[in-house]
């Protein structure tokens, strides 16, 4: 199955280290973070974990719920949670989902065979609280995930949605941000940019983040 941004994210009902779960029940209100691992005791798995683990604070500031995934059982997610919060130093508060009849892998395309026929690549989906897929990234096998850029992709979701404005390459909470090509009117510009805007080139236009 191939998702895009803009779709529902498929609900599902799958074992975890946390005992069963309705996705989006148990999703709720919240925005999700639903990632997948290649395997448990693995070493690039298990300082992710560790990451997302110590994210919890910053999570819990962008109402955010995190949700790793493999194929693996959930007393093997149990037995693992230990190596991590030893060897991290955290506290993995947070469910792995145990995929082991490949359900929720299938649904989200997260094996990719070119890759493995059996593991989930690091597939990684930000989903707001109307449950619709907000990003996608792939990481491959060998390559550890960058989880500032998730808590960047956040703060610039939750930011679009309040505000009619874009965010620039690199842009990071309280950076100027670009006005829309939509917004033309001058006096529409007034009114919603009060702190007024630069203008480099006629569709180039950058104004102060207006929730700083």
């Amino acid at each position: 199955m191939t998702l895009r941004l803009g779709d529902t994210a498929p609900d599902f009902e799958q074992d975890s280290s946390q005992g069963k779960i309705k996705f989006h029940e148990w999703a709720g209100d919240s925005w999700v973070v639903l990632f997948s691992h290649p395997a448990d005791f693995t070493p690039v798995c298990t300082t992710e974990l560790g990451l997302t683990a110590k994210l919890k604070p910053e999570f819990d500031k962008r109402n955010v719920k995190a949700l790793a995934l493999s194929v693996d059982a959930a007393e093997s997610h149990k037995q693992w949670i230990k190596d991590i919060e030893e060897t991290q130093n955290t506290v993995v508060g947070f469910p792995i989902v145990a995929d082991t009849d490949k359900k929720v892998a299938d649904l989200y395309d997260m094996i990719h065979p070119n890759q493995s026929g059996t593991a989930t690549v690091r597939s990684l989906f930000i989903i707001d609280p109307k449950k619709t897929i907000r990003l996608i990234i792939t990481y491959p096998l060998s390559t550890g995930r960058n989880f500032d850029e998730v808590l960047r992709v956040l703060d610039a979701l939750q930011l679009t949605d309040g505000y009619t404005v874009a965010t620039p390459g690199n842009w990071k909470d309280g950076d100027d941000v670009i006005i829309p090509l939509t917004v033309k009117d001058e006096e529409v510009i007034k009114q919603k940019y009060p702190k007024g805007y630069k203008a480099a080139r006629p569709y180039l236009r950058l104004t102060p983040q207006p929730n700083k």
